[in-house]
């Protein structure tokens, strides 16, 4: 495989549409990552996100009844500290984010998003700091959520439909808030806390400083960067006020959302409609077990009858993966497979799969299992002279490989 170096650029343009952007150049040189692993933390603008808000006092029940995952746990009693004390723009415990997705009647997906719990005032100071806040209506529920920007309008259309007489108002708010990904090899993948370690550790000597791990996480909302809910590798997700840089991220440095988008790929993980077919994909195959998106014990939601009946047989023959394409020296090409392209099993000539979306020379596809891991040689691209060899991802759970084995030592 070429390494990629990275060459910087930096606009010169207004603070908000600054990025900057990381070129890659093929080298002749045989590695199993790209630069991503030895660069951060970086921090990317998802402008293919927009951001939604869900209030009112049956939130948690209207979402309970048509998300994969179970909403539930944001009106339980918080027991995750996250700071000593509570100060006027940040609760003395945080609500981790939820991953989760939205499927057809028939077990097929649809939409996903990121879920977050915005900090009640009687869970932090008033702001004279004299005492806990008061909150006017405690049974309003508010909750924010980052959807795919590409179909917000029909996302929106689709949960007003399926609302009917349920007490929950359903909000557009991309102009006033955007999502941001932080992530890069060098970032701490392991911590105790949902929150952003950095920022946690704000002070000097010993002590914590309060007040600066305030400013470092959030504004005067009290937004601020937690774990991504997925996996650990994926580094850390929050959205923000539109108008305003997120803590941890200095003015104009932020990289491309490509970036973000190769760093998925090489970790196997897809995201939004266009990656995850909308109304094909089966959340199974898409690994979104895996990624914390289903809850199997959560009771009915649309779609939960074939989830439930394919996860409890224990039969998954295809899953998406992280691919890469190469030549007959073992070199990777660019641009010379598609999105949709079928892959091929080089010796039958028969479908072993889908190549699901391209960047360069990396790429997700959604893959046999019997077929994904026989060798480099095995598997080529439809009409193109073009090698796949797929990637077993190293978040996988050993059970997942495991039942692949058996399989085909059954077939």
């Amino acid at each position: 495989m070429h390494r990629f170096k990275p060459s910087l650029q930096f606009s010169k343009s207004n603070q908000h549409s600054k990025h900057r952007t990381i070129h890659f150049t093929a080298r002749k040189h045989v590695t199993q990552q790209t630069h991503l692993e030895n660069v951060g933390p970086m921090a990317s603008l998802l402008k293919t996100r927009s951001i939604i808000r869900f209030k009112g006092p049956d939130t948690l029940k209207f979402l309970q009844g048509l998300l994969t995952n179970d909403v539930r746990r944001f009106g339980e009693a918080l027991g995750e500290k996250t700071s000593a004390l509570p100060i006027p723009n940040m609760a003395s415990v945080s609500v981790p984010p939820m991953y989760a997705a939205l499927l057809t009647p028939q077990g097929r997906f649809l939409y996903d998003m990121f879920l977050y719990r915005l900090p009640r005032a009687d869970e932090k100071l008033d702001k004279t700091g004299s005492g806990p806040g008061s909150d006017p209506d405690p049974g309003d529920l508010e909750l924010f959520a980052d959807v795919d920007g590409s179909v917000l309008e029909e996302l929106l259309e689709t949960l007003k439909k399926f609302r009917l007489r349920s007490k929950v108002d359903i909000e557009d708010v991309a102009e006033d808030f955007s999502c941001w990904q932080r992530y890069g090899g060098s970032l701490p993948q392991k911590s105790s806390s949902a929150e952003e370690p950095e920022a946690a550790a704000v002070g000097w000597g010993g002590a914590i400083d309060r007040s600066g791990m305030s400013v470092a996480q959030g504004n005067d909302l009290g937004w601020q960067w937690y774990k991504d809910p997925r996996l650990d590798c994926l580094g850390f997700r929050g959205i923000f006020p539109s108008n305003t840089t997120p803590p941890l991220v200095e003015a104009g440095k932020e990289t491309d959302e490509k970036n973000y988008l190769l760093w998925r790929l090489e970790k196997g993980v897809a995201e939004g409609s266009t990656e995850i077919p909308k109304g094909e994909a089966v959340p199974l195959e898409y690994n979104l077990a895996g990624l914390n998106a289903i809850s199997f014990d959560k009771g009915c939601y649309v779609g939960q009858e074939l989830i439930a009946r394919t996860h409890h047989r224990g039969v998954i023959r295809k899953r998406l993966l992280p691919l890469k394409f190469l030549n007959d020296s073992r070199e990777e090409v660019e641009n010379r497979v598609a999105p949709g392209s079928d892959i091929i099993i080089a010796a039958s000539g028969k479908k072993a799969g889908t190549v699901i979306t391209v960047l360069g020379c990396r790429s997700l596809g959604l893959v046999r299992l019997d077929e994904a891991f026989k060798g480099s040689d095995t598997l080529t691209t439809q009409g193109e002279d073009v090698k796949v060899e797929a990637i077993r991802p190293e978040w996988w759970p050993a059970e997942w490989y495991q039942e692949h084995q058996q399989h085909s030592a059954v077939a």
